[in-house]
């Protein structure tokens, strides 16, 4: 029978055997990011359009083309949030938290963008974000690259490069966007027609772009980094020497740009060549002016932004050592005696092995029916119990991934036995 309902597209389950690395990757991350001093805040999906707009930037191709945005029942234009920043800085301006403070903040959530669907990149996908407000030198941008490099050490993740760039200050990159835009008019002819649409609304994005006939035309473009002023080039020197202090090897890309108006200063994207085209995993940099812009007083602000399925299709696409969601034990029952003596006992074995996942049988059926479904489960370890061996207060235990000899327990002995084989 067909089903009657499917997925909308680009918005995707994940399902328990996922779910198990998305508790992982997530639990790591909030480990990584408290050590550092930075604390989690949950803002809402939905916002009034109008914050993303003024933010990200009308010319953008997230506010043109991708937002989820409708009219409520007011007349209120609504917005599912295409990305985390704007969000966090009105959370922080609304509840008082960015004004003559430093704020070391994080979170984690579903984003939305109507982008057209493939790997790694959803319509509904995930994103862990962090943002410090309040701190102007590039020391604190040496401490987010950090951070964010210890949390894919943490998981396991190899063979990134981290790519660095200034965009200078908001003068200097007016005075490179017009001379960007005159060496584009010279080659439009022979640009794709969304760089020949951007070169004027948004020109830096052209530098970005993944058609081959463009990206060879824009190898000879003047660079950004000709343009810069004096205090952003100081700036992009000091966050150069500081990630060299402390060992994390970096690649200058001056043709590396964000598609986000509110970027100021040093910006910095981490890239792996496991995963074509969607290589970018993680990607930040700085936008002073966003507060300011939004209506509090002038803020330095730094940030950034990873894919959560991005992540998870890297770490399997090297082969990590990834968390299952299945059981460790399997808790096989024979007879009414054997039914209500497990159930106790079960409960018994999640009071004294917090960790221990222990799925008991349920539905009845013979003993070798139940050891099939054992081992379909993935669970480690199969306990029989049986009225015989309620009346004795001792238990079968029988290895599913090995050949070790299936033993009898008593059941005094049953956590301490469990956790030496399943290393709990």
């Amino acid at each position: 029978m067909a089903n009657l309902f499917q997925s909308v597209r680009g918005f995707n389950d994940v399902l328990p055997a996922d779910n198990a690395i998305w508790q992982y990757l997530h639990n790591t991350a909030a480990e990584v990011f408290a050590a550092y001093g930075y604390g989690e805040i949950k803002m809402p999906l939905l916002e009034h359009t109008e914050l993303f707009k003024r933010s990200i930037g009308e010319a953008t191709d997230v506010v043109e083309k991708e937002m989820f945005t409708f009219d409520d029942r007011e007349g209120q234009s609504l917005t599912l949030r295409p990305e985390g920043t704007a969000s966090c800085v009105r959370a922080g301006l609304e509840h008082g938290l960015l004004h003559n403070q430093q704020q070391r903040l994080w979170y984690a959530g579903p984003m939305f963008r109507h982008e057209r669907p493939q790997a790694g990149r959803y319509r509904q996908f995930y994103q862990l974000g962090v943002e410090a407000y309040g701190i102007a030198g590039p020391d604190v941008d040496v401490e987010i690259i950090a951070l964010s490099a210890r949390l894919f050490r943490r998981l396991g993740l190899k063979d990134l490069t981290l790519e660095i760039n200034s965009l200078g200050s908001s003068e200097s990159r007016a005075a490179y966007r017009a001379a960007l835009v005159e060496f584009l008019q010279k080659h439009e002819a022979s640009l794709d027609a969304d760089s020949k649409r951007r070169m004027l609304s948004n020109p830096l994005r052209v530098l970005d772009s993944k058609v081959p006939t463009t990206r060879e035309i824009v190898k000879d473009a003047p660079s950004i980094l000709q343009h810069l002023d004096d205090g952003s080039r100081a700036h992009f020197d000091g966050l150069q020497q500081g990630l060299s202090d402390i060992g994390i090897p970096f690649v200058v890309n001056d043709r590396l740009v964000r598609g986000l108006d509110y970027y100021t200063r040093d910006v910095f994207e981490w890239t792996t060549q496991q995963l074509g085209s969607q290589g970018t995993v993680c990607a930040g940099g700085r936008y002073d002016g966003l507060v300011e812009q939004l209506g509090g007083s002038s803020t330095p602000a730094v940030g950034f932004a990873s894919g959560v399925e991005r992540l998870i299709l890297l770490l399997k696409a090297q082969g990590a050592d990834l968390p299952t969601a299945a059981a460790h034990v399997y808790f096989c029952t024979l007879g009414e005696d054997g039914e209500r003596a497990a159930r106790k006992l079960a409960e018994q074995l999640r009071d004294q092995l917090p960790n221990l996942r222990i799925v008991l049988h349920a539905g009845g059926g013979k003993l070798q029916a139940q050891l099939k479904r054992a081992d379909r489960s993935g669970a480690s370890v199969a306990l029989i119990l049986g009225g015989e061996e309620a009346a004795k207060q001792s238990i079968q235990v029988k290895s599913l991934r090995n050949d070790a000899q299936q033993i009898n327990c008593n059941w005094s002995e049953l956590s301490g036995t469990l956790a030496g084989l399943l290393g709990l």
